[in-house]
């Protein structure tokens, strides 16, 4: 099996479900509240991590109490906690999330602390660790020089990297060179592009622009359509499972985590796109974001 470095945010998630989310100004009576760890970066570690990757998982936490959130979540689940940095003056990230529990539809606030001020140094001290991964998952979800530090990195000792490109911003065109496999929704795909991502024809073309920028190969995550893939001149898309979704938060971040185990373990892009979907498909089912993600067998039990 290949190894993985997840570089990314943690926060701590403060999830309430509500009836409907509320208006401007509007206060809503909550049934449920969770909190617990959270993050793009750290949701998908656990994922790629529950889902039998050998995984390093990398972030930035404060000093406080919130950072036990993460640290306690890691070694239940048997993660090293070696790669953490931690910053003296700057709180651990956190997320408000409010979910609409008759569409599971939600909205979200995250203030990224600590995690949005990792330093070149820091990113410089994992070197020796880079150079025995094969591929490096990372998002933007921390601040954008950790990431073209660490793509910077990768490229210098040749290992792949795959960008989830949430949430969306400007990359600037000359880091696309340097990316083997990009993973955007379809929302920001079409703001990345300016194609709307409406038919397979669309797809193809966004799909194409990426290309041309320099990425190898493309997955476009379509929601409840499945996912769009392009690689090696082939372009399909593959339809999702279906499923009685009780929470959608996190369930791009189950996708990618899904994505990364199925790469590492070797199976070609197209069964791992199919892994993926299944991951996320099983994560839609319970509430939360990191406690949300299956197990290896739950993921073995659901395919077959």
């Amino acid at each position: 099996m290949k190894k993985a470095l997840v570089f990314g945010s943690f926060v701590v998630d403060l999830m309430a479900r509500t009836p409907h989310l509320p208006k401007p100004g509007e206060t809503v009576k909550g049934s449920i509240f969770k909190m617990g760890p959270g993050g793009k970066g750290f949701n998908q570690g656990v994922a790629a991590h529950k889902a039998g990757a050998d995984v390093i998982m990398c972030t930035k936490l404060g000093k406080d109490a919130f950072a036990k959130v993460a640290e306690e979540a890691m070694r239940e689940l048997n993660m090293s906690t070696e790669n953490l940095f931690y910053s003296e003056d700057v709180e651990t990230g956190s997320a408000l999330i409010m979910v609409d529990e008759a569409t599971s539809q939600n909205k979200i606030v995250v203030v990224l602390g600590a995690c949005n001020t990792i330093t070149d140094e820091e990113i410089l001290s994992l070197e020796e660790t880079i150079k025995n991964c094969d591929y490096i998952l990372t998002q933007l979800e921390t601040n954008v020089s950790a990431i073209y530090k660490i793509i910077e990195l990768a490229k210098k000792n040749q290992v792949k990297v795959i960008l989830n490109t949430a949430p969306v911003q400007d990359i600037g065109h000359d880091l696309y060179k340097s990316i083997y496999l990009i993973t955007p929704n379809e929302v920001e795909a079409e703001i990345l592009t300016g194609i709307e991502i409406d038919s397979l024809e669309n797809a193809k073309k966004a799909a194409s622009w990426f290309r041309n920028k320099g990425v190898e190969d493309v997955i476009i995550t379509l929601g409840q359509r499945g996912v769009f893939v392009s690689s090696n001149g082939r372009e399909e898309i593959i339809p999702a499972f279906k499923v009685d979704a009780l929470d959608t938060t996190g369930a791009g971040d189950a996708f990618n985590g899904g994505l990364l185990a199925a790469l590492t373990e070797g199976k070609d892009i197209w069964e791992a796109a199919r892994f993926a979907n299944a991951l996320a498909a099983l994560s839609v089912q319970k509430l939360g974001t990191t406690p949300s993600m299956p197990t290896r067998e739950e993921i073995d039990v659901f395919l077959a």
